[in-house]
Parts: structure tokens; C-alpha cells; sequence
């Protein structure tokens, strides 16, 4: 019986990741450290922005199958059990702090998926400091590209990552750990919301100043737990719901279905210093007192006291705190 090939055979690197060669010196590797990985994991992702981006659009992988050596694999799920989780946590931190670097420069950033996903594995044939990162466009998605996939390899004799674009099929050498997957929720609201600097220079309607400062915590299981914030610099801004499909920086979206699209409209007047309010809600409180129906198109206004307590439809507490 034939015996089967192994992933690096498939790969046709075998003699060249596996095996000793006369110009190099082999040394124990020194142990990865979850520092080690949350850098490489971080460099991978803005590596993808650079390798998948066209024109003004921003394109990154979505899903991230990070590999090691099996020994390297124990140590974090043994010794170090729940660092993979802390570390993914920093790393999509990361992700949208370099995101919204891109979209204060004017770039488009929108998902090609509603999630992040990430799976540690290990391959018998991997030695100890050996790690390497595959990644993907859409998670899950139908429409994911399947005549290979991207692998990013950094053999230990020279330090230097290595990129091929291969099978699928080598994904079968590597061992998947249900406890290694973790799934997150792409989070919209994380973006800025507010207008590259580009465009408050050539927008005259929009100020520089920060008006006020609104926080709200939707139930929804998406967010559960998560705060969301925006920062008023429009002197009229409106707050509108999950439906809301305009993307501009005087919309307050709140990614809730408790939240009518839209739901209010806040202006501040600088003639008196104060902030109003006008509801298009089917239910506005502020501050205990029910707010009345308005037309969009004849809003009502009532004054909005900065530290009000603003609740929509019973369910969804909105604060407005000085700038």
C-alpha cells in the first residue's frame, strides 16, 4: 500500500522546511510567547489590507487559522489556558484601530463578513518556534474561493516569512481543536462614525469642536454587555436604528431593532448654549417625561439637559454627557 504523502510533501517543500541544511545551523528555538503570536497575528492582518486592497476600498481576511508545533499548542492550553482568548481579544482591538486609521484617510472600510473568526492549530510535523498563519476573505461564507487558499510559513532556518497560495486539501495534515475556534461578532459601531479629516476641511457645515459625548448599551445578543459611544461634532445630528443604511457622520446609528430608523433628531443652538431634542420614535422619555410625536418634516422640539437619561422605546438607554 502506498503510503500517504505528507502536508509538506504535498506542499513540494519538504526538503526545504524539514530537513537540515549545510548552510544553516540548527538551534533550539526559543518558546513562543502570546506577545509573539498577538504581534503576528496583528502584522498578518495589516499584510492582507496590503495584499487585498484596490482603488479607495479596504479589503482584509476575516478568518485566521494560526498553526503550531504540537508541543508549542500544548503549552498555551495547558500552562497558559485562556490566553488564546485574551489574545484574540488585543488583536481585533488592533484590527479596528488600524481600520479606523484607514477611514480617517478617506479609504472605504466595509466588511466582506458580519465576523471574525480565528482557530489554533497544530501539525505533528511542525517543530518547537515553528508557526505560520492561513487566511481567509469571508468565514463560512458560500462564495469563499475554494481552488486554494493563502499560507504564510516562516521556517526557522531563516526567520523570513514565506507566502504560497495552495490547496485546500493540505488543510488535512493539520489537527483542529474545538477549544482552539473562536468566533467574533464584527462590530460596526467600532468604527469611527464621525468624518475623515478630509472632509471637515472641505465640508464648512461641519465643526471641529466636540459637542457632546452620547453612550448607550443595546440588549441585543450582539452587543450584550458592549458600550457604544459617539461624539457629536454636527451642530444637528440624527440618532436612527440597525436599519439605518446612510453611512455619514452626523447619523448616531445604534445597531438595535428596539431603536426606530430614524428615531430622533438632537441640535445644539449656540445662541443659548443648549442642546433640544425632536422624536420620530414610537416612544421617547427623557429624563422620566415622555417626549411627543413629531413630523420629520415640522419637528417639535424640547430642550435636552447635558447628563439627561434618554430612553427609546422603554428598552434602550441613550446618556448625553459634556464634551
Amino acid at each position: 500500500m502506498k503510503a500517504k504523502s505528507s502536508f509538506w510533501q504535498r506542499m513540494g517543500f519538504h526538503e526545504w522546511f524539514l530537513k537540515r541544511e549545510a548552510d544553516f545551523t540548527i538551534t533550539a528555538s526559543s518558546a513562543l510567547t502570546p506577545d509573539d503570536i498577538y504581534k503576528y497575528i496583528v502584522q498578518k492582518f495589516a499584510d492582507s489590507i496590503k495584499e487585498l486592497s484596490f482603488g479607495s476600498r479596504v479589503v482584509f481576511y476575516h478568518e485566521y487559522i494560526i498553526c503550531f508545533n504540537e508541543e508549542d499548542y500544548r503549552q498555551f492550553t495547558q500552562n497558559k489556558k485562556g490566553i488564546f482568548g485574551l489574545i484574540i481579544q488585543e488583536s481585533a482591538k488592533q484590527f479596528y484601530k488600524i481600520l479606523n486609521e484607514y477611514k480617517q484617510d478617506g479609504k472605504t472600510v466595509e466588511p466582506a463578513s458580519n465576523k471574525w473568526v480565528f482557530r489554533f492549530v497544530s501539525h505533528p510535523e511542525y517543530l518547537p518556534g515553528d508557526k505560520s498563519l492561513i487566511g481567509k476573505l469571508m468565514p463560512g461564507g458560500q462564495h469563499q474561493k475554494k481552488e486554494n487558499v493563502r499560507i504564510t510559513f516562516i521556517p526557522r532556518q531563516t526567520g523570513i516569512a514565506e507566502t504560497f497560495d495552495v490547496n485546500p486539501e493540505i488543510l488535512e495534515g493539520f489537527t483542529f481543536y474545538s477549544e482552539g475556534y473562536y468566533e467574533v461578532p464584527f462590530e460596526n459601531h467600532l468604527l469611527i462614525q464621525n468624518a475623515p479629516a478630509h472632509y471637515k476641511q472641505t465640508n464648512p457645515t461641519l465643526s471641529n469642536t466636540l459637542l457632546a459625548r452620547f453612550e448607550t448599551i443595546v440588549p441585543d445578543a450582539a452587543f450584550a454587555g458592549k458600550k457604544i459611544e459617539y461624539f457629536m461634532h454636527d451642530k444637528e445630528i440624527l440618532v436612527s436604528g440597525k436599519d439605518e443604511q446612510k453611512d455619514k457622520p452626523n447619523i448616531f446609528r445604534i445597531p438595535s431593532e428596539w431603536v426606530n430608523t430614524p428615531h430622533l433628531k438632537i441640535k445644539y443652538d449656540e445662541n443659548d448654549n443648549k442642546f433640544h431634542l425632536a422624536s420620530f420614535g414610537e416612544k421617547t422619555i427623557v429624563n422620566e417625561n415622555e417626549v411627543v410625536l413629531s413630523d420629520m418634516n415640522n419637528p417639535t422640539w424640547v430642550e435636552l439637559p447635558i447628563n439627561s437619561r434618554i430612553v427609546l422605546n422603554g428598552i434602550v438607554g441613550v446618556n448625553i454627557f459634556k464634551s
